[in-house]
């Protein structure tokens, strides 16, 4: 039971693992499909390119699985990504979750990767409060969902995005809770709540 932390060729596993540890859980680090499914909360973390991370889930099944799970699972960065219907990123089809495309941001002679400190402008859902409006989170991305029915907070860089999306048991943040000090520990804690 507990927290499964799904294990895939995708980096960032252990600084979740952490954070998580920070806030008093000892999540396990599986691919064991039997244990992601008896867990009470699933982690769908990820730093990588999409095409060759959605084959290795696609080879082992694990795309299904995810799309399957009935229990809280929260996507974090290429997490989130791939939880959408597809991505510009090598012309890749994901898992689907969220309706929705994943875009290149748009050379406007802004910085890409967009990386660092960000605000979250507005916020909605189980994840956030309003104590969260305004608050600094920690981004590294090139590719951006834009805002669509399933945004759960909006953030700027260059134009609007999803900074995070939820849709039934499924939610995600393309910032990186475990490295975004203070609201990122509320965020992980709300999510633990569920």
């Amino acid at each position: 039971m507990g927290v499964a932390i799904i294990k895939y060729n995708a980096g960032n596993i252990r600084s979740v693992d952490h954070a998580l540890k920070r806030l008093g859980v000892n999540a396990r680090i599986t691919d064991d499909p039997e244990a992601i499914q008896s867990a009470e909360k699933v982690i769908f973390p990820g730093v990588g390119e999409a095409k060759t991370t959605m084959k290795y889930l696609k080879e082992r099944g694990m795309d299904k699985l995810i799309l399957g799970l009935k229990q809280p699972v929260l996507g974090i960065c290429l997490g989130q990504q791939l939880m959408c219907s597809w991505s510009e990123e090598s012309d890749t089809e994901c898992i689907g979750i969220f309706d929705t495309e994943v875009k290149l941001f748009p050379d406007q002679g802004m910085k890409v990767p967009h990386m660092g400190w960000n605000r979250l402008d507005s916020v909605k859902g189980d994840l956030f409060d309003e104590t969260l409006v305004g608050s600094y989170v920690y981004f590294v991305h090139s590719y951006y969902v834009p805002v669509c029915a399933d945004t759960a907070a909006v953030t700027n860089y260059m134009l609007p995005f999803s900074s995070a999306m939820q849709k039934g048991n499924f939610y995600a943040t393309q910032f990186h809770p475990e490295k975004s000090g203070d609201p990122g520990e509320k965020i992980l804690s709300n999510f633990l709540k569920l």
